[in-house]
């Protein structure tokens, strides 16, 4: 029995010790399945099955609850925000342009009605308001859809498409980035208005056409702005949404309709509209799209000269300048910029391909461009020929040398050497004029109107060549475009832009106020906050006195008789400027200014491969180009259209500074009339001497002056003489010999020398009848003016008496009587030799 029991024992404590060592070695995860073998023990148990789904889907869960959690709405994305930059013209109402890295215009919630509202949520996200930021059975609709091969779907909400655009700025394709979209959009749904939702993705989708947000998109498909789209225009742009290059009604307006019907059909859905408003829709018919290129034609040198203004400030980037929507209003004239474009084109059109142009008008109240004419085409010739190119200045650069001659004490009395070939200190060779002309000796001023070479050399040596440097930098020559100190530099072979030659001459007409040229009047955020301006205060350059004697002589340019300029006279207003024309004519300008405008136009010709500058080639008639023939035409064309309405202003008057290299010039007063004392005593008091003379003059009182020389108002060195010729009384004058004329003659021959006549008659038989037979006193002698001279005139022969003066019975001849003057007259004789 003992024995029995130990086996049964032992088998208890081993039964009893295996248990106890399954408990203690239990899986977490039963798995493969303890105690069962075969399939069944690869087989999981619903306890594991069902642990399994719940323990993953509170990961799920928790993960999804962290990622939300963790989310953060970020910052709109710059492509976003991005807005298309406006530039108008100076009135403030035309369009010059736009700069932007989108067109896109942004809009107010309340600027968009509500039917367009209700078009693009029937078209994209019928259950928008409704939804927690997500549509999970479109998302359901659409995959099923495109598994079974339809149509391709997306299932985004609007404010997924709205996640997508407005916060990550590109599309998202891969899984994680649409479930960070998704949970981007769900918290999105939660912080902010669903209006406020909507409103920004209309304002941020592309459209097609070039345009982003819905402003655009009105504007590129129906010509007008968001708020004006009726119902059926906005359904038709909500329709194509999903694919707008392929959808646009231009590209396929069979697809364009299908969606339009789907849109409006969706609005009777939402509730938008009633069934008897949608029948009642027409499709609606867009416009026709032309991109157009912003840049294109002379307009593009405006818009690029915006641009470098704005960068070249410093104040706003090149970026925020694309993206912000800033509003620039420029200094742009339309109406001067259109007549300045009409000038250039009616310029003659014979001349060479090669030839460039540039003109721009300032204002001299604060150096603005009011117009500017760059070039045909920014697209084709990028080099601006106003602020960019460069050309010789020849002449034009001469008032820098007489402003800088009158600001060191020179005066325009001043008379220099002014022949052909003069030998000037500095210059290697003889100074030549243009045309080898010879003008004498003659003044600053005559120098300016002619473009005298000699004169302007010897004072450019006289003043300095530096003073001539100093005072082109000061008027608005960049220094790194003047020459060195040499004596040649005042005939101008500095190159300079045709705005710098504006600006330095917009100096001059400004009373010597330098203004910095600019072309952006103001830049404004969207919000109406000021970014940036373009004016700046200007700078006294040079004194008024001077300014006003360095006008006058300019204004000879073109008011004196034989200036280079007097074309210029057309314009109606006082003009003031200079011509310019460079070594073989290989540029040409006109630079001129009234008070109101100041312009400059400028001819060169670039060498066919660019590198440098060729002669220009004659053209419109003239031999040869040069500042007084093509740039003085357009610069007188458009400047008599820019002038028209404007007020009348005059120049200042000539200050007559300095002192003359000559013994001062004087205005001859004029003393006719005065008598011989007060004559020489008015001479005297200008410093002039009287060369008295006298002459016989019956109209004049004895002692009165009769005539001067010089007459009043012409200038004379001081200490010269006028010859003055004094009235010596009537005097005697001899008697014309009028014995032989006809009456009438000898009373016009006496009453002629200042004679009184008496006429009496008396027969005679040699004397033809009405011929003067005689005179008293007689020819030669000498009497007072208005003496009496008496003439006796011829009847003719005695009434029926013949020769020998009887009563008419005198010989018979046979013949009748004799007439008068018939054959057989004798002929009379011809006393004094006058004709009978």
């Amino acid at each position: 029995p003992a024995a029995g029991r130990r086996p049964a024992s032992g088998t208890r404590r081993a039964s009893g010790g295996g248990a106890g060592a399954t408990r203690g070695r239990r899986r977490l995860v039963d798995y493969p399945r303890q105690g069962k073998t075969g399939v069944r023990r690869w087989l999981p148990s619903w306890r594991l099955v069902l642990g399994t789904f719940l323990t993953f889907v509170a990961l799920g869960v928790g993960a999804f609850v962290f990622l939300y959690a963790t989310t953060e709405i970020p910052e709109p994305s710059d492509f976003a925000e991005a807005q298309t930059t406006t530039i108008m013209y100076a009135d403030n109402a035309t369009e010059m342009g736009r700069f932007a890295e989108q067109n896109r215009t942004i809009v107010d919630s309340a600027e968009i009605p509500d039917h367009v509202k209700d078009a693009v949520v029937a078209a994209e996200d019928r259950s928008f308001y409704d939804n927690p930021g997500i549509n999970p059975a479109g998302i359901v609709r659409a995959l099923w859809n495109n598994l079974r091969g339809g149509e391709q779907q997306g299932g985004s909400s609007i404010t997924q498409q709205y996640a997508e655009r407005y916060y990550v700025g590109s599309t998202v394709s891969d899984y994680k980035g649409k479930l960070n979209e998704a949970l981007l959009a769900i918290k999105l749904d939660r912080a902010q208005d669903k209006d406020e939702i909507l409103s920004n993705y209309l304002n941020t989708i592309y459209f097609g056409r070039d345009s982003y947000g819905i402003q655009e998109a009105a504007r590129a498909y129906f010509g007008v702005g968001v708020a004006d789209l009726d119902v059926s225009q906005a359904a038709m742009i909500a329709g194509i949404i999903p694919s707008p290059n392929n959808w646009d009604p231009r590209v396929d307006p069979a697809k364009a309709e299908q969606r339009w019907n789907y849109v409006l059909d969706g609005m009777v859905e939402t509730g938008a509209l009633t069934q008897a408003e949608r029948d009642a829709q027409v499709l609606p018919t867009p416009i026709e799209y032309a991109p157009t290129d912003t840049f294109a034609g002379p307009q593009g040198y405006l818009l690029d000269q915006v641009r470098r203004e704005i960068i070249a400030s410093g104040a706003i980037t090149e970026d925020e300048l694309r993206m912000n929507g800033y509003r620039i209003v420029t200094t742009i004239d339309p109406g001067l910029q259109s007549m300045m474009q009409e000038a250039v084109a009616a310029m003659p059109a014979d001349h060479a391909p090669e030839l460039r142009i540039g003109m721009v008008t300032l204002n001299p109240a604060d150096g603005s461009i009011v117009a500017m004419y760059g070039g045909p085409d920014y697209l084709s010739q990028g080099q601006n020929s106003v602020t960019q190119a460069r050309a010789q200045a020849g002449s034009t650069f001469k008032p820098f040398t007489l402003a800088a001659y009158l600001q060191n004490g020179g005066s325009l009395k001043s008379r220099y050497d002014g022949n052909d070939d003069v030998r000037v200190e500095g210059f290697e060779r003889p100074v030549t004029n243009f045309g080898d002309a010879d003008y004498g000796r003659i003044d600053v001023v005559q120098a300016t109107a002619k473009s005298v070479n000699t004169v302007y050399a010897q004072m450019n040596v006289e003043v300095g060549p530096a003073e001539t440097n100093r005072v082109a930098r000061e008027a608005g020559i960049s220094p790194d475009h003047l020459t060195e100190d040499v004596p040649s530099n005042v005939l101008g072979p500095a190159s300079v832009t045709p705005l710098e030659m504006a600006s330095a001459y917009n100096t001059f007409a400004a009373d010597g106020v330098r203004y910095q040229p600019f072309i952006v009047r103001s830049v404004t955020y969207p919000d109406g906050r000021e970014a940036y301006t373009g004016a700046t205060a200007g700078t006294q350059a040079f004194p008024t006195d001077v300014m006003a004697d360095t006008v006058y002589a300019m204004t000879q340019v073109v008011e004196a008789r034989g200036g280079t300029a007097t074309e210029a006279r057309a314009v109606g207003h006082p003009v003031a400027g200079k011509t310019g024309t460079s070594s073989d004519n290989k540029s040409a300008w006109f630079v001129g200014f009234t008070r109101h405008l100041t312009t400059a136009v400028a001819l060169f010709q670039p060498t066919p491969d660019g590198a440098g500058e060729a002669e220009i080639t004659p053209f419109g008639g003239y031999r040869s180009i040069t500042g007084g023939s093509v740039p003085l035409d357009v610069w007188t064309s458009y400047m008599t259209n820019a002038m028209q309405g404007r007020e009348v202003l005059d120049f200042p008057s000539r200050a007559d500074i300095g002192e003359p290299n000559t013994p001062p010039m004087v205005e001859v007063p004029s003393v006719v009339g005065m008598s011989e004392g007060e004559a020489t005593a008015a001479l005297s008091a200008v410093g002039l001497g009287a060369d008295v003379s006298r002459a016989n003059d019956a109209t004049v009182p004895e002692g009165t002056v009769i005539s001067q020389s010089p007459g009043g108002g012409a200038e004379v060195e001081q200490g010269g003489a006028v010859s003055v010729v004094v009235s010596a009384g009537p005097g005697t004058t001899a008697i014309p010999n009028v014995v032989g004329q006809s009456a009438q003659s000898a009373q016009a021959t006496l009453s002629g020398a200042g004679f009184t006549v008496a006429v009496s008659e008396a027969p005679s038989d040699s004397v033809p009848a009405g011929t003067v037979i005689s005179q008293s006193p007689g020819g030669g002698a000498e009497a007072g003016p208005g003496s009496t001279v008496s003439i006796v005139v011829s009847t003719g022969r005695p009434a029926g008496g013949g020769p020998g003066g009887g009563d008419g019975g005198g010989e018979d001849d046979g013949g009748g009587e004799e007439q008068p003057g018939g054959p057989g007259t004798p002929p009379v004789p011809d006393p004094g030799g006058a004709n009978p």
